[in-house]
């Protein structure tokens, strides 16, 4: 499976760019898959429904199904965060896997850029950033594409972005 990861600080946009790309990569018949790192305590399940009562109770698994949907939930319980690489191997194949988070970790990334975030560039202290995208200018040894270009079609971004430097 191909896999890019979308990175950047808090408030730069990612979430908002992967909800407009996903749409667009869909309609060109490509199965796309998601991965979200946390970096807080968050919970899928709620109290009171019968899969949140199995965990507490100690099941390492609980495996929610439906007619629609499953889910299955996995207590670490203590054995320590998976990496990128064995949550990818819990994912059915796709054409491609959307990371969203995991920025230290060493995977191909499309950084998203903000200046008024008032945080500095991850490129180029990231080598595996292999694009920008952004809501301004910004010079970079990478290619450099607006925020708002979800189909590709600016082809000046990336010239006018070397010409910057």
């Amino acid at each position: 499976m191909k896999v890019i990861g979308i990175a950047g600080w808090s408030g730069a946009g990612k979430t908002t760019l992967l909800t407009r790309v996903i749409p667009c990569l869909a309609a060109r018949g490509l199965r796309v898959s998601t991965v979200k790192h946390a970096h807080h305590a968050f919970d899928v399940d709620q109290p009171g429904k019968d899969s949140h009562t199995h965990r507490e109770a100690g099941a390492t698994e609980v495996l929610v199904s439906s007619a629609n949907r499953f889910a299955l939930m996995h207590e670490l319980r203590g054995e320590g965060e998976w990496t990128l690489d064995a949550l990818l191997e819990k994912l059915s194949p796709v054409d491609l896997v959307l990371v969203e988070g995991f920025k230290t970790q060493a995977h191909p990334k499309l950084e998203v850029y903000r200046k008024v975030v008032g945080k500095p560039l991850l490129h180029p202290e990231d080598q595996n950033i292999v694009a920008i995208a952004s809501d301004g200018k910004v010079a970079a040894s990478v290619p450099v594409v607006s925020l708002d270009d979800i189909e590709g079609r600016d082809q000046h971004s990336d010239r006018e972005s070397r010409a910057a430097r």
